[in-house]
Protein backbone atom coordinates (compact mmCIF):
# COMPACT_ATOMS: atom_id res chain seq x y z
CA UNK A 1 0.00 0.00 0.00
CA UNK A 2 1.26 3.48 -0.90
CA UNK A 3 -0.18 6.58 0.80
CA UNK A 4 0.71 9.99 -0.67
CA UNK A 5 0.09 12.43 2.18
CA UNK A 6 0.08 15.45 -0.15
CA UNK A 7 -2.94 14.26 -2.18
CA UNK A 8 -5.32 16.16 0.09
CA UNK A 9 -4.09 19.71 0.67
CA UNK A 10 -2.90 20.21 4.23
CA UNK A 11 0.08 21.71 6.03
CA UNK A 12 2.12 18.83 4.63
CA UNK A 13 1.90 20.55 1.22
CA UNK A 14 3.50 23.65 2.73
CA UNK A 15 6.28 21.69 4.43
CA UNK A 16 7.10 19.74 1.25
CA UNK A 17 7.20 22.94 -0.81
CA UNK A 18 9.66 24.48 1.66
CA UNK A 19 11.85 21.35 1.57
CA UNK A 20 12.08 21.70 -2.22
CA UNK A 21 12.65 25.48 -2.29
CA UNK A 22 16.34 26.34 -2.83
CA UNK A 23 15.90 29.66 -1.01
CA UNK A 24 14.34 28.07 2.08
CA UNK A 25 16.86 25.19 2.03
CA UNK A 26 19.63 27.53 3.17
CA UNK A 27 18.01 27.46 6.64
CA UNK A 28 19.18 24.06 7.89
CA UNK A 29 17.18 24.23 11.09
CA UNK A 30 13.97 24.84 9.15
CA UNK A 31 14.84 22.05 6.72
CA UNK A 32 15.28 19.59 9.61
CA UNK A 33 12.10 20.81 11.29
CA UNK A 34 10.05 20.32 8.10
CA UNK A 35 11.30 16.74 7.81
CA UNK A 36 10.38 16.29 11.46
CA UNK A 37 6.88 17.69 10.90
CA UNK A 38 6.17 15.40 7.96
CA UNK A 39 7.21 12.42 10.07
CA UNK A 40 4.98 13.59 12.93
CA UNK A 41 1.99 13.80 10.57
CA UNK A 42 2.76 10.34 9.18
CA UNK A 43 3.14 8.96 12.69
CA UNK A 44 -0.29 10.30 13.64
CA UNK A 45 -1.84 8.61 10.58
CA UNK A 46 -0.04 5.33 11.28
CA UNK A 47 -1.30 5.37 14.87
CA UNK A 48 -4.90 5.20 13.60
CA UNK A 49 -4.16 1.79 12.09
CA UNK A 50 -2.40 0.32 15.12
CA UNK A 51 -4.13 -2.04 17.58
CA UNK A 52 -5.55 -0.51 20.75
CA UNK A 53 -7.04 -1.59 24.07
CA UNK A 54 -9.35 0.06 26.55
CA UNK A 55 -7.72 1.17 29.78
CA UNK A 56 -9.23 2.57 32.96
CA UNK A 57 -7.51 5.81 33.99
CA UNK A 58 -7.82 7.24 37.48
CA UNK A 59 -8.46 11.00 37.41
CA UNK A 60 -8.70 13.36 40.42
CA UNK A 61 -12.50 12.99 40.24
CA UNK A 62 -13.11 9.43 39.13
CA UNK A 63 -12.40 6.77 36.52
CA UNK A 64 -12.16 7.38 32.76
CA UNK A 65 -12.09 4.59 30.18
CA UNK A 66 -9.74 5.43 27.32
CA UNK A 67 -8.41 3.77 24.18
CA UNK A 68 -4.61 3.43 24.24
CA UNK A 69 -2.06 1.72 22.01
CA UNK A 70 -1.90 -2.00 22.62
CA UNK A 71 1.82 -2.03 21.91
CA UNK A 72 4.66 0.32 21.09
CA UNK A 73 6.35 0.14 17.68
CA UNK A 74 10.05 -0.10 16.93
CA UNK A 75 11.30 3.04 15.17
CA UNK A 76 14.22 2.56 12.79
CA UNK A 77 16.16 4.97 10.62
CA UNK A 78 19.11 5.07 8.26
CA UNK A 79 21.98 7.28 9.39
CA UNK A 80 22.49 10.17 8.92
CA UNK A 81 19.78 11.61 6.67
CA UNK A 82 16.94 9.88 8.53
CA UNK A 83 17.65 11.40 11.94
CA UNK A 84 15.27 14.37 11.63
CA UNK A 85 12.34 12.20 10.51
CA UNK A 86 13.18 9.64 13.19
CA UNK A 87 12.98 12.40 15.79
CA UNK A 88 9.56 13.41 14.45
CA UNK A 89 8.24 9.88 14.83
CA UNK A 90 9.79 9.65 18.29
CA UNK A 91 8.00 12.85 19.30
CA UNK A 92 4.71 10.97 18.85
CA UNK A 93 5.72 7.39 19.70
CA UNK A 94 7.71 8.61 22.68
CA UNK A 95 7.82 5.21 24.41
CA UNK A 96 9.03 3.33 21.32
CA UNK A 97 12.18 1.24 21.07
CA UNK A 98 14.69 2.42 18.47
CA UNK A 99 16.95 0.91 15.82
CA UNK A 100 19.71 2.66 13.85
CA UNK A 101 21.37 1.47 10.66
CA UNK A 102 24.45 2.85 8.91
CA UNK A 103 23.81 2.49 5.18
CA UNK A 104 25.42 4.57 2.47
CA UNK A 105 26.17 4.69 -1.24
CA UNK A 106 29.73 3.69 -2.08
CA UNK A 107 30.39 5.46 -5.38
CA UNK A 108 32.72 4.13 -8.08
CA UNK A 109 34.75 5.98 -10.72
CA UNK A 110 32.31 4.97 -13.47
CA UNK A 111 29.43 6.72 -11.68
CA UNK A 112 27.82 3.54 -10.37
CA UNK A 113 27.37 2.81 -6.67
CA UNK A 114 26.67 0.00 -4.24
CA UNK A 115 24.94 0.06 -0.86
CA UNK A 116 27.24 -0.56 2.11
CA UNK A 117 25.91 -1.52 5.55
CA UNK A 118 28.42 -1.21 8.37
CA UNK A 119 26.53 -0.83 11.63
CA UNK A 120 23.21 -1.64 13.28
CA UNK A 121 21.89 -1.09 16.79
CA UNK A 122 18.58 -2.91 17.21
CA UNK A 123 16.18 -3.96 20.00
CA UNK A 124 14.16 -7.18 19.94
CA UNK A 125 11.89 -6.88 16.87
CA UNK A 126 10.31 -10.34 16.92
CA UNK A 127 6.59 -10.07 16.05
CA UNK A 128 6.60 -6.28 16.41
CA UNK A 129 5.46 -3.31 14.33
CA UNK A 130 8.42 -1.63 12.64
CA UNK A 131 8.38 1.95 11.28
CA UNK A 132 11.48 2.87 9.29
CA UNK A 133 12.15 6.44 8.13
CA UNK A 134 14.32 7.75 5.31
CA UNK A 135 13.75 11.19 3.71
CA UNK A 136 14.33 10.08 0.11
CA UNK A 137 13.03 6.86 -1.43
CA UNK A 138 14.96 7.02 -4.71
CA UNK A 139 16.11 3.66 -6.10
CA UNK A 140 14.93 1.86 -2.98
CA UNK A 141 18.16 -0.13 -2.78
CA UNK A 142 19.29 1.14 0.63
CA UNK A 143 15.85 0.62 2.19
CA UNK A 144 15.50 -2.92 0.85
CA UNK A 145 18.95 -3.86 2.08
CA UNK A 146 18.32 -2.24 5.47
CA UNK A 147 15.00 -4.07 5.90
CA UNK A 148 16.65 -7.37 4.99
CA UNK A 149 19.35 -6.59 7.56
CA UNK A 150 16.68 -5.94 10.22
CA UNK A 151 14.81 -9.12 9.36
CA UNK A 152 17.88 -11.13 10.29
CA UNK A 153 17.17 -10.01 13.88
CA UNK A 154 13.58 -11.31 13.95
CA UNK A 155 10.24 -11.72 12.19
CA UNK A 156 8.51 -8.35 11.73
CA UNK A 157 4.72 -8.37 12.25
CA UNK A 158 3.94 -5.16 10.37
CA UNK A 159 6.18 -2.86 8.33
CA UNK A 160 5.79 0.86 7.55
CA UNK A 161 8.17 3.16 5.64
CA UNK A 162 7.97 6.94 6.09
CA UNK A 163 9.68 9.25 3.58
CA UNK A 164 9.46 12.91 2.57
CA UNK A 165 9.88 12.38 -1.19
CA UNK A 166 9.54 9.07 -3.03
CA UNK A 167 10.16 8.12 -6.65
CA UNK A 168 7.87 5.71 -8.47
CA UNK A 169 10.91 3.59 -9.44
CA UNK A 170 11.91 3.19 -5.79
CA UNK A 171 8.34 2.49 -4.70
CA UNK A 172 7.99 -0.30 -7.27
CA UNK A 173 11.36 -1.79 -6.29
CA UNK A 174 10.44 -1.73 -2.60
CA UNK A 175 7.01 -3.28 -3.17
CA UNK A 176 8.51 -6.10 -5.21
CA UNK A 177 10.84 -6.90 -2.32
CA UNK A 178 8.26 -6.29 0.44
CA UNK A 179 4.71 -6.66 -0.99
CA UNK A 180 2.97 -6.24 2.40
CA UNK A 181 4.71 -3.00 3.30
CA UNK A 182 2.87 0.33 3.77
CA UNK A 183 4.71 3.36 2.34
CA UNK A 184 3.84 6.85 3.64
CA UNK A 185 5.14 9.63 1.35
CA UNK A 186 5.15 13.40 1.71
CA UNK A 187 5.06 13.50 -2.11
CA UNK A 188 5.85 11.28 -5.11
CA UNK A 189 7.99 12.18 -8.17
CA UNK A 190 8.26 10.13 -11.35
CA UNK A 191 11.78 10.83 -12.60
CA UNK A 192 15.18 9.63 -11.38
CA UNK A 193 18.64 10.42 -12.78
CA UNK A 194 21.26 7.89 -13.85
CA UNK A 195 23.06 8.60 -10.56
CA UNK A 196 19.96 7.75 -8.55
CA UNK A 197 18.70 11.23 -7.61
CA UNK A 198 15.00 12.09 -7.67
CA UNK A 199 13.80 14.83 -10.09
CA UNK A 200 12.57 17.41 -9.19
CA UNK A 201 13.18 16.04 -5.71
CA UNK A 202 14.97 18.39 -3.35
CA UNK A 203 18.68 17.52 -3.57
CA UNK A 204 20.70 15.62 -0.98
CA UNK A 205 18.59 15.58 2.20
CA UNK A 206 21.51 14.58 4.43
CA UNK A 207 23.70 17.44 3.18
CA UNK A 208 20.88 19.96 3.47
CA UNK A 209 20.07 18.88 7.01
CA UNK A 210 23.58 18.38 8.39
CA UNK A 211 26.11 19.88 5.97
CA UNK A 212 28.05 18.64 2.96
CA UNK A 213 30.12 15.49 3.39
CA UNK A 214 33.43 14.41 1.86
CA UNK A 215 32.66 11.76 -0.76
CA UNK A 216 35.33 9.07 -0.89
Amino acid sequence: MVINLIEHHSLISNWVSELRDTQVQTDRMRFRRNLERIAEAAGYEISKKMPWVEKEITTPLGISTNKVLKEQPVLATILRAGLAMHNGLLNYFDKADNAFISAYRKHHMDGSFEIRLEYMSCPDIENRILIISDPMLATGASLVKSIQFLKEEGSIKELHVVCAIACTVGIEFLLRAEPKITIWCGDIDDEITAKGYIVPGLGDAGDLAYGAKVQN
